[in-house]
């Protein structure tokens, strides 16, 4: 087996001091970082490129199907193998879909079979994967060859133009490759419709104003945000919205 560079992800630390132990002992491989969440996973693996990341799936911040759905972003994303307790709705998820998974208390032998076979996610088996993972907590934004993390909630819009989506929070705009549409019904709890190619987050709304939108004086409603200059049209078909705030 050629030499693989490791990830280790796993918030509880005996478990990460197991991983440690069997892949000393299985040799060939070489412990680039550990990670605590699947945040931080993310981050140490866009910086230093493994070629398999162990990644638990229960972990604060950001789970590990969250966080493999991050990963798959990656320009050379890598293998990926899941470790997890006991658990009959994931470990029927993962032999369906055809994902490697570790079940622990892991042993040496099934995790030296997992990295000879180790490969990276396609897009269906993490899309299968999706309803074990709690809500999406960030964004990920590909900008000049790195992998940015941005949180939902510091988002205070998402506004379609053209084929991408600007991403706007309270200190600047990120370009997103993404269906408006599919945002929508991502997370749909998180933001509201007011016009065609906006979803605004309520929580940002200050209010709703009257103001003119031509020299002719027509007028037409428009969010006020916070921390933010610009405002929002709200649609003429958006606007029952208004009364109901």
């Amino acid at each position: 087996m050629p030499m693989l560079n490791i990830l280790i992800a796993d918030d509880e630390a005996p478990a990460r001091n197991r991983l440690r132990d069997l892949l000393a002992d299985i040799g060939n491989t070489n412990i680039v970082a550990e990670a605590k969440n699947g945040k931080e996973a993310l981050q140490l693996a866009d910086e230093l490129r493994p070629d398999i990341v162990l990644l638990d799936i229960r972990m604060p911040e950001m789970d590990g199907i969250e966080a493999a759905q991050h990963l798959q972003k990656l320009p050379n994303p890598p293998a990926i193998i899941f470790t997890t307790a006991f658990d009959n709705y994931a470990i029927q998820a993962f032999d369906m879909n055809a994902v490697d998974y570790l079940l622990k208390p892991i042993r040496q032998e099934r995790l030296e079979k997992a990295l000879q076979k180790a490969h990276a996610l396609l897009p269906q088996q993490l899309a299968a994967l999706t309803p074990l993972s709690s809500k999406k907590t960030h964004l990920t934004i590909t900008e000049r060859g790195r992998i940015l993390l941005v949180p939902v909630t510091d988002i205070i819009y998402l506004r379609a133009e053209l084929k991408y989506v600007t991403v706007r929070t309270a200190e600047r705009e990120y370009l997103l490759e993404e269906s408006l549409t599919h945002l929508e019904q991502e997370f749909s709890n998180t933001f509201i419709r007011l016009h065609r190619n906006c979803l605004v987050a309520p929580a940002y709304i200050l209010g709703y104003e009257k103001r003119s939108r031509d020299e002719h004086g027509e007028k037409q409603w428009v969010a006020l945000l916070k921390h933010v200059p610009e405002t929002i049209t709200v649609s003429r078909r958006q606007q029952h919205l208004i009364r109901t705030t």
